[in-house]
């Protein structure tokens, strides 16, 4: 028998019996559909907290435990190989005043090397990076956190600073908590430049960032004024964030396990999205597991059909063995039915997934927007629902294979039928 002769005879058994054979591929398509779907929602959640990820830091970057550092130890992390840039932001840890034309703030100022910074693209939303002591880039909410407490709005509200920042001098004041007076000592500081904003709403940056040639001028201040004073060291003055920035992604993993052999306590993003691609490969594992066991419950239909279909077709089964087809020859052909049942299942069940994946990832985020009163999920892109290729790889490999299994059991009892009972069988 040749192929299209095996083809017609699939054919014809499916058209006799189109209601019972549709039903069994609607059920395998709603097995395959679900297994689908509820696996791309562990894919969806895990790109939106990627994302989410890599939208916050920069991906080459390592953290590196400041405590064991000192400006040796930063100058030789600089020299390591495949490492771009060592920046290490040392931030004061006292208080702080800043004085702008009479409009007074409390930002926190923060020393770093620009030259570093420059490598790694410290972001500007307007002006330029410092070049000397007295020169600084601002927060991007540094002028609003600028009050005038002499001058109020309606409401009793001090005034916030609302004129241009670039070129602008203001005085830069330090003093312990624990005193009710300022340090005496101030510096002028000039404004070059304005960071840009965080990639965040809520977040504010009220920083002021300096270059660290100004560093000598605070620790003469500090000291000068904390000699008399008990329980204070040079020491409390700054406290450092340490990151190393490697020249590409692909680098990060060996940088950062090259610094933890060495005994250097070290944490970078690589870290947390391998710890991230653990968690969900389980989770993407199970919920493929649970849509198996949709299919497999598809699958009795399968095999109800099959058997159904070798019952009723007993004497055209007998005809074909008497003129000599072999036992081989009809058990391809219940197989070719049943895989044909899968094939036709799983097409349709890819087509109705990526609708469901459309629609969940359209609508899905306005309901709970909505329930939470909130209008963009706080500015979070939330992507509820991806299905990649190796999902509906996956998904059709099972789908088929089940169906194949399901259809061997009918088939296989198809080739022992007897030849002499099947064309004794009444039409």
């Amino acid at each position: 028998m040749q192929f299209k002769d095996q083809v017609d005879f699939v054919r014809q058994h499916i058209k006799k019996n189109k209601l019972r054979v549709f039903m069994t591929i609607l059920a395998a398509t709603m097995g395959t559909a679900f297994l689908i779907v509820l696996a791309s929602v562990g894919f969806g959640i895990q790109d939106t907290i990627r994302q989410e990820m890599l939208s916050n830091r920069l991906i080459t970057e390592i953290d590196v435990f400041s405590g064991e550092l000192d400006e040796a130890d930063v100058a030789n992390l600089k020299k390591r190989d495949h490492v771009k840039a060592v920046v290490n932001r040392q931030s004061v840890g006292i208080r702080q005043e800043t004085n702008l034309n009479g409009f007074v703030g409390e930002p926190n100022l923060i020393v770093s090397d620009f030259g570093e910074e420059a490598k790694v693209g410290f972001a500007l939303k307007e002006g330029r990076l410092p070049e000397n002591e007295h020169e600084v880039v601002v927060g991007s909410h540094f002028a609003a956190a600028l009050f005038d407490p002499k001058k109020m709005n309606t409401e009793g509200e001090p005034i916030a600073y609302s004129g241009n920042l670039i070129g602008e001098q203001f005085i830069y004041k330090m003093g312990l908590y624990e005193e009710d007076e300022l340090f005496v000592d101030e510096i002028p500081l000039t404004i070059v430049g304005i960071a840009k904003e965080p990639s965040k709403d809520w977040l504010q940056d009220v920083k002021i960032y300096a270059d660290a040639s100004v560093k000598p001028k605070l620790a003469e201040i500090f000291n000068s004024n904390v000699s008399d004073v008990e329980d204070v060291e040079t020491s409390d003055l700054f406290y450092s964030d340490v990151k190393m920035y490697a020249d590409q992604l692909e680098n990060v993993k060996s940088v950062s396990q090259a610094m933890k052999d060495e005994g250097y306590s070290v944490y970078s993003i690589a870290d947390e999205l391998e710890q991230m691609d653990v968690f969900f490969l389980a989770l993407k594992a199970g919920l493929i597991f649970v849509g198996t066991i949709a299919i497999l419950i598809a699958s009795i239909g399968i095999f109800n059909t099959m058997t159904m279909a070798v019952t009723e077709r007993t004497r055209e089964i007998g005809v074909m063995k008497a003129i000599g087809a072999s036992p081989k020859l009809i058990q391809r052909l219940f197989l070719m039915e049943s895989a044909w049942i899968g094939v036709l299942g799983t097409v349709i069940a890819i087509i109705i997934s990526y609708g469901v994946s459309y629609v969940a990832n359209f609508l899905l985020p306005i309901i709970v927007a909505s329930a939470l009163g909130e209008e963009d999920l706080g500015g979070m892109d939330v992507t509820f629902s991806i299905i990649p290729w190796q999902l509906i790889l996956i998904a059709s490999a099972i789908s088929i294979t089940v169906a194949m299994i399901s259809g061997w059991r009918p088939a296989r009892k198809a080739t022992k039928i007897d030849v002499i009972q099947a064309l004794r069988q009444e039409l």
